[in-house]
């Protein structure tokens, strides 16, 4: 299965408000219970345990409506521990989505950045999260942003992404179509799977960047989430 170089609705400018907000719904649900939740709690809490953390800074570079913030305050609460979110975005629409689920979680800032340009200064945070990201993004624009973000993070690097297969694209194809009349659901979701990159790929890419030692774990179900340490 060949990897495509389509653009995706989202990366569109000027969508519908009504039609962007339904989608960013819809990847609220998908993020859940197809994976990507598990994997990104999974890496943090395995760097915060090795590294005996009590506090924490995280960057969640395209942070979309927010959910992994969300997600990680949450956690974090539960583990007693100090947690500092930014969550970064660069559409105003879907930042409007996410100061809305953040609302309850004062740890949490809402930024309008571009992940290509990062505002903020060498070693401003803990750790960068890319959660479902770099798969938008062709192979070299991939290895500037990994090489740009290791200046800003002070640990690791944390990628959590899809991984490509006939079988996730199939899947997520039949189940867009069975939950959602949203087009750009229906659209992205099968095309993010045909986006991405199989673990070998994702593997050369990482190397490629040569910014840190890296680790990469597969997670159910067609999912890498990879901890590349910037600190060595």
């Amino acid at each position: 299965m060949k990897r495509s170089t389509a653009k995706e609705i989202m990366d569109s400018p000027d969508n519908p408000r009504e039609l962007l907000e339904d989608d960013l719904r819809n990847l609220r649900i998908l993020n859940r219970y197809l994976g990507n939740h598990r994997a990104v709690l999974s890496g943090l809490a395995r760097l915060i345990e090795e590294q005996k953390l009590s506090r924490f800074s995280l960057l969640d570079v395209g942070t979309g409506s927010g959910d992994i913030p969300v997600l990680i305050a949450a956690w974090a609460q539960r583990k007693q521990l100090s947690a500092e979110l930014i969550a970064l975005d660069v559409e105003p629409e879907t930042l409007r989505a996410a100061v809305n689920q953040s609302r309850d979680y004062p740890e949490i800032a809402v930024v309008r950045g571009d992940g290509q340009a990062l505002p903020f200064a060498a070693d401003s945070v803990d750790f960068v999260l890319s959660s479902q990201m770099l798969h938008h993004f062709s192979e070299e624009d991939i290895i500037n942003l990994l090489r740009s973000w290791s200046g800003v993070a002070r640990r690791a690097i944390i990628v959590s992404d899809l991984v490509r297969h006939p079988v996730a694209y199939h899947g997520i194809r039949l189940l867009t179509k069975l939950f959602t009349r949203n087009v750009m659901t229906r659209t992205d979701g099968p095309l993010s799977v045909q986006r991405a990159f199989t673990l070998k790929e994702w593997h050369e890419l990482f190397e490629r960047a040569g910014i840190g030692s890296f680790r990469l774990f597969p997670t159910f179900p067609f999912r890498q989430i990879t901890l590349i340490s910037v600190a060595d």
